[in-house]
């Protein structure tokens, strides 16, 4: 006796196998096809965290790079872009972690590169700015040689210490947007741009004197004087503080996440106003408030229990 079907034509053939397919595995097809599909996107989504971390290294090495760059012209300009160059970093640093969460996809790769490309735009490139800076302006000063080895020593001090911040980072992370309402010790970004925002009003006031034809003398150009030998003292606090074990607080999460009161958003509206106008200034004095205001607190705090104890008893 022959086969059933055993004369039937393929295409009839594989016609009575999808009749014979129950509903189960039909809608287990469309699943299956329905998840290749959605493991496509993803893949194609995956790149898109390394591609910002990769600009955020791009960034720290143009600002590098630009700082290094003499212009008889505008000597001081190259300042300026390099600072920015340094802000732009922080935006792609910002960005990357956003585009890992969204594509629900954070890996230890991605933490691994992310706190490479910080070494390079949060480690470096802010102290090589500043050493340009002291040099540019001291030049025809004729400084003793220790001024330059303190102001080189401040300056390798802040990157070994960015180092070992970042270092501190990837052992204790922990994905998850919940876990990064506060940092340990001052975050790298929030060091560059206490040092990056402190370069920039410097410069802006040596750009105020210069086109009120007072350079060398005036009000203005006495305090970029004091400005530029403040600066590796803040260099060095600054690097201190990434290595220290005081709490600062992640701005965005804690502060402008979720329902806040009016008072806040109008404090905020007037921040983002005083950008728009004094943007030199408000970014260095926000910054530099975020970077003291931190040990100031927990000094004032630990005051208050000592007071509240009383003295210690003598035995």
């Amino acid at each position: 006796m022959n086969e059933p079907g055993g004369g039937m034509s393929p295409r009839r053939r594989r016609m009575l196998r999808r009749r014979e397919l129950t509903d189960a595995q039909r809608e287990h097809r469309r699943r299956r096809i329905r998840r290749r599909g959605r493991r496509a996107y993803i893949r194609s989504v995956y790149s898109l965290p390394s591609l910002a971390t990769l600009g955020n290294a791009v960034c720290g090495f143009g600002a590098i790079y630009v700082a290094s760059i003499g212009n008889a012209a505008s000597p001081g300009g190259r300042f300026d872009l390099a600072c920015y160059l340094v802000f732009f970093a922080m935006l792609f640093d910002a960005i990357d972690g956003r585009l890992a969460r969204f594509a629900r996809h954070t890996t230890d790769f991605g933490g691994q590169l992310d706190s490479l490309a910080d070494v390079v735009s949060f480690g470096l490139a802010p102290v090589f700015i500043g050493i340009q800076v002291f040099h540019e302006f001291t030049r025809d000063m004729n400084l003793p040689m220790v001024v330059h080895r303190v102001v080189w020593a401040s300056a390798a001090l802040y990157m070994c210490c960015a180092l070992i911040r970042l270092a501190r980072f990837n052992v204790s992370n922990e994905h998850g947007e919940q876990h990064h309402f506060s940092f340990l010790g001052l975050p790298s970004p929030g060091a560059a741009a206490m040092v990056t925002s402190f370069i920039l009003m410097q410069q802006d006031l040596i750009d105020e004197s210069s086109q009120l034809r007072i350079v060398r003398h005036g009000p203005m150009y006495n305090v970029a004087a004091v400005l530029v030998w403040i600066l590796p003292m803040l260099v060095l606090c600054a690097g201190l503080l990434m290595v220290s074990h005081i709490r600062y607080p992640h701005l965005v999460n804690k502060y402008l996440r979720g329902r806040r009161s009016i008072q806040r958003l109008v404090s905020t509206v007037i921040l983002l106003l005083l950008l728009v106008v004094i943007h030199q200034y408000t970014l260095g004095i926000g910054t530099l408030l975020y970077g003291l205001w931190a040990p100031v607190a927990t000094g004032l705090s630990r005051l208050r229990k000592r007071s509240r104890l009383g003295p210690t008893p003598a035995v």
